[in-house]
């Protein structure tokens, strides 16, 4: 069984690998994507290994929520700043409150433009910080579950995953989809079974407010896993991924599918009609978390864009003491 260092290294590899593999294949069907890669759909990085704005995201959350660690300030607050830190890279203002020199601010690659989005640039170009109370707009969209792993190795991972989506994504649909992910990994980050942390975690949204549509979202995605066909019409069913539920779903399915193989698990969840990279990276997660850094193929581990610091945030958040 893989230690928790490796399970978190493979969390976060294994979400870029993912984001890696289904960005270049993000707005196209999967009838375009079979045409273009052949039958099988995308394969591997040999396509392009530039992570998106999901992994970017990802780091910031991950750098946002160590700083909270170190200083002993509010985590999402602390995460929120780092996430203004990413609008820098990526709009080239400098919003009130944060830093702008240092960390992930050091890596050229981390100020590449990668289709970031809209929901994500327009909430933190409006100097405020979104809330569960006081949301910031009603969007679902998948862009606050698709960067909330680092999460997983804090106490209380479903109301911190929530909170941090909520910053910019103000539908329950759009945040609780993201607490359930952060619930999901902190239970395998502790060696629970995949389909026993998903049954758990159904249980669990059974009694949360406004977790219908995740809860039902999950459970069709178990429902269809037990059929043991897994292909792309079958994540079609699901819908598409641009909404929370939606990825989270077709991430959880592809990993139900395959839950012993990291390759063939992300190469279900990108060749779809829908945000490809977004239940790559979802599903990479989950995968990674589960089987630990040496499940994941070396010349992907070591081939996907911004490797190395990706790997150091990753020991960094291993090394958090708290329980859940």
């Amino acid at each position: 069984m893989a230690g928790r260092k490796s399970r978190m290294i493979g969390c976060l590899l294994g979400g870029a690998i993912g984001d890696a593999m289904g960005y270049p294949v993000e707005f196209m069907r999967y009838a375009e994507i079979a045409r273009y890669f052949g039958g099988a759909g995308v394969r591997d990085l040999s396509n392009g290994n530039l992570v998106s704005d999901d992994t970017q995201m990802t780091l910031f959350t991950a750098e946002g929520l160590l700083n909270a660690h170190q200083s002993g300030k509010s985590k999402v607050k602390s995460v929120y700043l780092s996430y203004l830190r990413w609008y820098y890279t990526q709009c080239g203002v400098k919003m009130p409150g944060a830093q702008y020199e240092g960390g992930l601010l050091n890596e050229a690659n981390i100020f590449a433009s990668r289709a970031p989005g809209t929901t994500c640039l327009s909430s933190l170009g409006s100097g405020r910080m979104g809330t569960i109370a006081n949301p910031i707009n009603h969007s679902r969209g998948c862009g606050g579950v698709m960067r909330v792993a680092p999460c997983a190795v804090f106490p209380h991972a479903f109301d911190l995953g929530c909170r941090i989506a909520a910053i910019t994504h103000g539908h329950p649909g759009g945040y609780i989809s993201a607490g359930a992910l952060s619930s999901l990994l902190q239970k395998l980050y502790y060696g629970q079974s995949l389909p026993d942390a998903v049954s758990d975690l159904i249980e669990e949204l059974d009694m949360i407010e406004d977790a219908e549509s995740t809860r039902d979202a999950l459970q069709h995605a178990v429902d269809l896993a037990a059929e043991g066909r897994p292909c792309a019409p079958t994540v079609k069913e699901l819908g598409e991924g641009w909404v929370g539920e939606e990825a989270l779903a077709i991430a959880v399915y592809s990993a139900l599918s395959f839950p012993d193989d990291f390759p063939q698990a992300v190469r279900l969840a990108v060749n779809h009609d829908g945000d490809s990279d977004s239940t790559g990276s979802i599903c990479g997660n989950i995968m990674g978390m589960l089987l630990g850094a040496g499940a994941i193929p070396i010349e992907w581990r070591d081939g996907v864009e911004m490797c190395n610091v990706i790997r150091s945030y990753a020991v960094r958040l291993s090394t958090v003491p708290q329980e859940p």
